[in-house]
């Protein structure tokens, strides 16, 4: 593979040789992972923070929805512009103005006096992640060129990315108790200036190849066809007909502009992504794990969240310490991945993962109006595992199989999933528990059918419903809501490990060794240019992968 060396010893382009050359790589590891977890951390600290935000700027039930998605969307739809920008002027460039555009972003979220306003800045914030995700991956790509190097530092960015989901709910609890909903975004303003100034004094800059004129209007096309798909499954997990003006257009028009763009990119001398990475069975299937675990389990996290408060009666920090035991175990998953993946290989250690994760869903299945604290605990640590050795596994065969010169492109990809498959899983997954939960409210004794109908949304509508009627009916709809939630979380569930079930086959097609890629390529690279040649004057040489 270009840009694999033989040794943790080589450099990359872009890299500066400094003295103990391995405590420069491990010090821009550790700047890299600190700007991943602010990112990661927006995606779900909001969630224990909506019961706020609803009480005090009353957004509907879509604005509630949107304040929620509306970062992974404009994120997802902009991973490919930004990391193939990136090749282009410079990933620490791209990465700095990320950091501003957060940190900008996380003041106006934090003072919204509306849903809108609100709406508006968690776009930018989404604007300013995707110029910061996919930066962070392709610089580790360039800084670790030796692929079990590589390996391990994947393991800490994709442990430091587990965590930063799995705390945000916890942060965000502490934080919504302690002052107020616009806290958790207050806390990204330090920390992304003072990134601002260290990433500037630290980070090495890198680029691709630089010939030819970069693809704007295919980058736009990329932009436009990941925002029409998401925006149609999502106005369908809002409840609105499948087949309608404002689901099926949206994803019809993202498709065909997908289309385009695959058709544009194999006709262009210098396309923004080589669309021949899709044709090795290592790539592609990651790409296709990456999604398949996303979609599975973000939107089911979001439905635990509300079972933990909701059902349970769970404050903010308590549900996010309910969720400790997932975090902790995703982090001995991407600390353990490298000596994983060389003891099993991609293809079982993807695989078991799935299943792992698979087996930890149905165990929640057990979970009812009581509380069970050793089965949501048992339940949690098998699916941080399983769930973090999937991405981990997925995350690793995806940029291995990846030239270094088109890093970028190669981590947009894999971000690009990751953030697709996200807000996809909370429309279908949503979906699925709205489906499950309406039919048991559609009749309730002593519940005036608009009442019903009004409560049959989703459970916090319910309790705000039943706040409003007299004794008897109140409690009559608040347990029938309990009841119908439970049931329709059980439902979810087992759609969630029948995709995990899918992604296990799908991950068969991995490789079974994690050095097969690399000994092709490297194959290839020895016949053609040497092995990952670096020009003098600090930019790679143009160097193929192997198949």
């Amino acid at each position: 593979m270009s840009g694999t060396t033989a040794s943790g010893s080589g450099r990359t382009a872009g890299v500066p040789r400094l003295s103990g050359g391995g405590v420069n790589r491990w010090t821009v590891l550790i700047v890299l992972c600190v700007s991943l977890l602010f990112v990661a951390l927006d995606t779900t600290i909001l969630y224990v923070a909506v019961p706020s935000v609803t009480e005090d700027l009353r957004p509907g039930p879509v604005e509630l929805l949107w304040i929620v998605d509306v970062y992974p969307l404009i994120a997802a739809s902009l991973l490919i512009l930004f990391g193939t920008l990136g090749d282009r002027v410079g990933r620490r460039r791209v990465l700095l103005l990320g950091y501003g555009l957060f940190g900008l972003a996380s003041a106006a979220a934090a003072l919204a006096p509306n849903p809108q306003i609100l709406m508006v800045a968690r776009a930018l914030l989404g604007i300013g992640g995707a110029m910061i995700m996919p930066a962070t991956l392709s610089i580790l790509r360039q800084v670790f060129p030796d692929r079990r190097e590589r390996a391990v530092a994947i393991g800490v960015w994709s442990a430091v990315a587990a965590v930063g989901a799995a705390v945000g709910p916890v942060l965000g609890g502490f934080l919504v108790e302690n002052f107020w909903w616009g806290s958790v975004f207050l806390i990204n303003i330090p920390m992304m200036a003072a990134m601002l100034l260290i990433g500037r004094w630290l980070l090495p800059e890198s680029r691709g190849e630089r010939n030819g004129p970069w693809d704007v209007i295919g980058a736009v096309i990329a932009a436009l066809g990941v925002l029409g798909i998401v925006l149609g499954v999502k106005r369908i997990g809002s409840g609105m007909a499948v087949v309608g003006p404002t689901t099926l257009l949206p994803i019809a028009l993202g498709t065909l502009l997908l289309i385009l763009f695959v058709r544009r990119q194999r006709r262009r001398a210098h396309p923004l992504i080589d669309m021949r990475l899709f044709t090795r069975p290592a790539f592609g299937t990651s790409v296709g794990c990456i999604v398949l675990a996303m979609l599975a389990l973000v939107g089911l996290q979001l439905i635990a969240v509300q079972y933990l408060q909701l059902v349970l009666g769970l404050s903010p920090l308590e549900t996010g310490l309910r969720m400790l035991p997932l975090v902790f175990a995703a982090m001995a998953a991407g600390l353990t991945g490298s000596k994983m993946l060389q003891a099993l290989g991609p293809r079982a250690m993807v695989s078991l993962g799935f299943v792992m994760t698979a087996v930890a869903v149905l165990c929640l299945t057990a979970m009812s109006s009581q509380d069970r604290p050793w089965l949501l605990a048992c339940g949690f640590i098998l699916l941080g595992f399983g769930f973090q050795s999937t991405l981990f596994g997925a995350y690793e065969s995806m940029l291995s199989e990846a030239p270094a010169e088109q890093s970028g492109g190669a981590a947009a990809i894999g971000e690009t999933s990751y953030q697709l498959g996200a807000g996809i899983g909370v429309a279908l997954l949503g979906s699925v528990m709205n489906a499950a939960y309406a039919p048991g409210l559609a009749h309730v004794d002593g519940v005036p059918g608009k009442a019903s109908a009004s409560a049959a949304h989703s459970l916090g509508e319910a309790y705000k419903v039943a706040a409003g009627l007299g004794g008897a009916a109140r409690d009559a709809l608040r347990e029938a809501a309990r009841e119908s939630f439970v049931r329709g979380l059980h439902v979810t569930l087992i759609a969630s490990a029948l995709l995990l079930l899918v992604g296990a086959a799908i991950a068969l097609r991995l490789p079974r060794r994690a050095a097969e890629s690399t000994e092709r390529a490297e194959t290839e690279g020895e016949a053609t240019q040497g092995e990952g040649a670096v020009s003098g004057a600090g930019e790679p040489a143009p160097a193929r992968s192997g198949s």
